[in-house]
């Protein structure tokens, strides 16, 4: 009985394989509400801005991301620790410890509690930015230019659009704009797969990953203004659009460097 379940968990959770399931993509669903309801709690407790912290949490993403990439390019061990979900445990993992710690450092010493996640990030991300050999410089500037012709439409409706220009908005579309652009250059130009159970079904429908521009941004400005209009929390509101952020540019930056590092 126990075999079978660890051997169930292996098959459908804690795979060595890439893709997603029906079934773990609900799981790690539910899982994340879980873990999103227990981080805002958490800012309520320290009293402190989520906003303050979209570019101090910057390292930590190349750190989870670039590792993830370093994998898929055969630099590090494919090991359970640097795939989903085990990565994303550990580096969650470290964060929360190292914000924590931060924090209370602030309080003793009165050191930045921002300057100190970002410093800590680099210096454990370091590792990743040394084992990076190599960048192709095709496929690294075609996502940047179509990331950039992207963002420039957002950039230009958010100087008239008063929606956009609410804190935190543009960064977290950005995020999955980047998102967005690195996918639809890998599956489009490269022949990649995206993995996704509902972003996979719309690409093969449609027959290009263009379509996830449309998707993700009918989604992620229907959560940002349904937290706008009914998050009256600005902790809560914040904080809701950090993980947004990170969900988009996580992904993001993680298939932008594997497509870089491997052609």
């Amino acid at each position: 009985m126990i075999s079978e379940i660890i051997e169930f968990l292996e098959s459908n959770f804690f795979y060595l394989h890439p893709g997603y399931t029906p079934l773990n993509t609900v799981a790690f669903g539910i899982i994340l509400g879980i873990v999103v309801l227990i981080i805002l709690r958490m800012f309520r407790w320290l009293k402190k801005d989520p906003g303050e912290l979209l570019v101090p949490l910057l390292p930590f993403i190349f750190l989870g991301s670039g590792a993830r990439a370093l994998v898929d390019n055969g630099v590090y061990p494919l090991t359970h620790l640097l795939v989903t979900p085990g990565i994303y445990i550990l580096v969650g993992l470290t964060t929360i410890a190292t914000l924590l710690a931060s924090v209370k450092l602030e309080e003793v010493f009165g050191w930045d509690y921002r300057k100190l996640i970002f410093v800590t990030g680099s210096v454990l991300a370091l590792p990743n930015l040394v084992s990076i050999h190599h960048i192709n410089p095709i496929p690294f500037f075609a996502v940047l230019a179509v990331f950039t012709a992207f963002a420039a439409i957002f950039y230009a409706l958010s100087l008239r659009w008063e929606f956009l220009g609410e804190r935190m908005n543009i960064p977290v579309i950005y995020a999955h704009l980047f998102d967005a652009s690195s996918t639809y250059v890998a599956v489009d130009w490269y022949g990649y797969l995206e993995q996704h159970v509902v972003p996979s079904a719309l690409t093969g429908l449609t027959g290009t990953a263009l379509v996830m521009f449309p998707l993700k941004m009918v989604v992620i400005l229907a959560a940002l203004y349904a937290i706008d209009r009914y998050v009256d929390s600005d902790v809560d509101s914040e904080g809701l659009k950090l993980v947004i952020f990170i969900l988009g540019l996580a992904p993001g930056l993680r298939n932008f460097l594997s497509l870089s590092m491997a052609v």
